[in-house]
């Protein structure tokens, strides 16, 4: 009988011979498989690469339906410090925690000059500083910086928590923020300088309310041509800022934006010019 099989499996193809010594290699192995499979990698290992709760670089994360946040909120990074003098309505002196002192300069804002080289004292300028050095002398403040730290004059730039914040939304910028509060009381107007534009959108909301209700310098008479500007605007063919010293048409943007007491007014495009006004390059008066 052995002879007979050994005489049938030589006559076999070698494909078939192939076929049945795989068979009888046993059911455990797979056919066409020569290694295996890698292993996966260990809970405790794909966590510590990517830890739960954390969006992956390429994902974006949804904001809930019906609830628009606003692009500044969240927790800020805080420095305390204690207010040692107020320079001007936007300026101040403070001490950090290692005893060092530094000049802040509030970003976003601009308080009418009290003592500048060039433009001297504006109006409005006493009663902000006077605002400022009130409300924040000798306090803890908390300063948060934006991209770029310091200004030419190696000021810090910063803006002032009066409390700390805890999601640095609008609600608690109006409460909280100092630079928003010298807006909202109309001690000061938006001064946006790119990088630090973190709040510049709402600066301008808050701008806008203090000036549809006349606070502060909203509030103030225009100065200037007195005379011309009594004259129900008949003479008035262009409106100055005593700041900038620019002159616009009266239906610029840019005029509806100068505040009362730092408008002038002009009969003459030559009269503007002659009292050292530059021309605006959005209306082109």
């Amino acid at each position: 009988m052995a002879f007979l099989k050994e005489q049938r499996l030589r006559g076999m193809p070698a494909v078939l011979l192939l076929v049945l010594a795989l068979l009888t290699a046993g059911c455990g192995g797979t056919l066409g498989s020569s290694a295996p499979a890698a292993p996966s990698l260990p809970a405790a290992s794909q966590q510590a690469q990517e830890p739960q709760g954390e969006p992956r670089p390429s994902q974006q994360i949804q904001e809930p339906q019906g609830k628009t946040q606003p692009s500044h909120q969240g927790a800020p990074s805080l420095i305390p410090a204690t207010v040692v003098e107020a320079v001007d309505g936007d300026t101040v002196v403070v001490r950090l925690g290692d005893g060092r002192t530094e000049r802040v300069r509030f970003i976003g804002v601009d308080t009418p000059e009290t003592h500048h080289p060039t433009v001297g004292e504006e109006p409005y300028g006493r009663e902000a500083a006077s605002f400022t050095a009130k409300s924040i002398n000798g306090r803890t403040v908390w300063l948060e910086l934006d991209v770029q730290e310091r200004d030419q004059y190696g000021r810090l730039l910063a803006y002032v928590w009066l409390a700390e914040p805890r999601d640095g939304s609008e609600a608690e910028v109006r409460a909280k923020m100092f630079n928003a509060r010298l807006l909202l009381e109309g001690y000061a107007q938006v001064l946006t300088v790119p990088p630090n534009v973190k709040y510049a959108d709402l600066f301008a909301k808050l701008q806008r309310e203090a000036r549809e209700q006349g606070r502060g310098l909203w509030g103030l008479p225009a100065q200037g041509n007195q005379g011309k500007a009594g004259q129900g605007g008949s003479n008035i063919h262009y409106v100055g800022n005593m700041n900038s010293k620019k002159f616009h048409r009266p239906d610029c943007e840019w005029a509806a934006k100068i505040a009362p007491g730092n408008r002038v007014y002009f009969a003459t495009r030559e009269e503007a010019l002659g009292a050292g006004y530059e021309a605006c390059r959005v209306c082109r008066p």
